[in-house]
């Protein structure tokens, strides 16, 4: 996923919510996103760890994790 892309977050609770990448930061362990929320139209982090389904919270809006 790069900037600009349409992307769903899980949250704790609730539903997968839309948003749209900010930025991307890459690491070692996994790939952090800026995503901007409707309630956060400034961006929120979350981290996809590189090694574990369970650690993955942003995943392209046109797929579901």
């Amino acid at each position: 996923m790069k900037v600009n892309d349409l992307v769903t977050v899980k949250t704790d609770g609730g539903p997968r919510r839309e948003g749209k990448v900010l930025a991307v930061e890459e690491f070692y362990e996994g790939v952090m996103y800026l995503v901007a929320l409707e309630d956060y139209p400034a961006g929120i982090w979350f981290f996809n760890e590189g090694d574990t389904k369970d650690g993955t919270f942003v995943v392209p809006r046109d797929s579901e994790a």
